[in-house]
């Protein structure tokens, strides 16, 4: 199974992220977790939420931002991978001039469902 990043349309998430679901189980064979590239404009945030099922992999392509997981805020940027385990408040804000790109692994999949803003 191979996908063509053009083909792909993104949407704008629960979060207020713009997605690009590269394999996701709604669309593709891949049946246990999904792969989307996430983007966050200049001076942007995504919505502080919480995933109660699923675990994800944040992995910076480009960029810079702020990372707030749990209790703790950092900052990330490109080549960073940042583990986000079930049950854990987190958000992410666009610090930099130019888009904050990353690829985000979800096992199980990405669902709305399991999106919960706090």
């Amino acid at each position: 199974m191979k996908t063509c990043y053009a083909d792909i349309v993104p949407y704008i998430t629960k979060d207020a992220s713009e997605i690009r679901e590269l394999m996701h189980p709604g669309t593709h064979c891949v049946r246990k977790q999904s792969l989307a590239e996430a983007k966050v404009g200049p001076g942007k945030s995504t919505e502080h939420h919480v995933h109660m099922k699923t675990e994800e992999l944040y992995h910076v392509t480009s960029g810079a931002g702020e990372m707030r997981l749990g209790d703790e805020t950092f900052p990330i940027s490109p080549k960073d991978t940042v583990l986000i385990p079930p049950g854990t408040p987190h958000s992410v804000r666009n610090t930099g001039n130019e888009p904050l790109v990353m690829l985000c692994c979800c096992a199980p999949a990405y669902a709305h469902e399991d999106t919960t803003l706090v």
